[in-house]
Formats: C-alpha cells, sequence, structure tokens
C-alpha cells in the first residue's frame, strides 16, 4: 500500500500591467497545515492569467518532488481553477500550452483538485508574489 501524501498549495500570480512585469508566489502546506514549501518568483513580462498558471506549475513541481498523492491548489482566480478542472475550455493558445506542462509534471496516480478561494484568504501567497516583483537588491532576498 502506498502512503498518502496530502499537500493543500496556494497559488498566486501577479502582473503590473497586463501584460507586464509578471511573479508568482507559492505556499505549500503539509496535512497538518504546516509551511513545507514556499516559492517566489520573477517571471519576466506576460499577463495576470500567464502568471497564475506559472504559479500552478511551480506549486506542480514542488509537489512532484515532495512526493505528494493527494494535492489540492487553492487560487483566488476563478479563470485558473475553472480552466485546468475542466470546467471551462482554455481559448489562449499559450494558456494552452501551460496547462499541458502542468499535466505533464503531474504526479503518477496523483489525485488533484483546483479550489477557488477568496482573495484574502490567498493573501501569503500574494506577498510572495509581490515580494518578487518588488526585489531590487540582494538585500531584498528574504522573502516574507
Amino acid at each position: 500500500m502506498r502512503l498518502t501524501i496530502k499537500l493543500i498549495i496556494h497559488c498566486d500570480g501577479a502582473s503590473r500591467g497586463n501584460p507586464g512585469p509578471s511573479a508568482a508566489g507559492v505556499i505549500v502546506l503539509d496535512a497538518h497545515g504546516e509551511v513545507a514549501a514556499r516559492s517566489a518568483l520573477s517571471l519576466g513580462v506576460m499577463t495576470n492569467n500567464q502568471a497564475e498558471y506559472h504559479a500552478v506549475w511551480a506549486g506542480m513541481q514542488i509537489a512532484r518532488q515532495l512526493g505528494a498523492t493527494n494535492i489540492e491548489f487553492r487560487l483566488d482566480s476563478e479563470l485558473t481553477v475553472k480552466q485546468l478542472s475542466g470546467d471551462w475550455r482554455i481559448k489562449h493558445n499559450i494558456l494552452q500550452t501551460l496547462a499541458a506542462h502542468i499535466r505533464d509534471i503531474q504526479p503518477t496516480d496523483a489525485r488533484v483538485r483546483y479550489t477557488h478561494i477568496p482573495r484574502s484568504a490567498n493573501a501569503p501567497a500574494d506577498r510572495l508574489a509581490n515580494w518578487a516583483l518588488d526585489r531590487k537588491s540582494p538585500s531584498d532576498l528574504t522573502p516574507p
């Protein structure tokens, strides 16, 4: 019998301008609600929706590294949740490509769910994404 490893992953993408400078924030919680990992990534110029997808991709990479078998992504982007859940069609070519990359790195036999949450419930991931957008010097390298 395989051990179940449950993770809750809060993701947020941020873009200043749309498109504009973008970043992603990811907070990974274990089954006890403890922070297992976090990531803040500067992404370059892209749209907010592309940044959201990159945040999920980064979270999926962490889930894979941790051997997760039960993964719940929590995002404040209803579009991203509905598209990655298969409820809404992904029309944009770049988002289709990113969704394929996310599926490709999904851990084999893992149960994956996408849940839409209020923006206020996603504040830690939002802070990480904004921190990644704002850092300008090595003294700024300690994330919140």
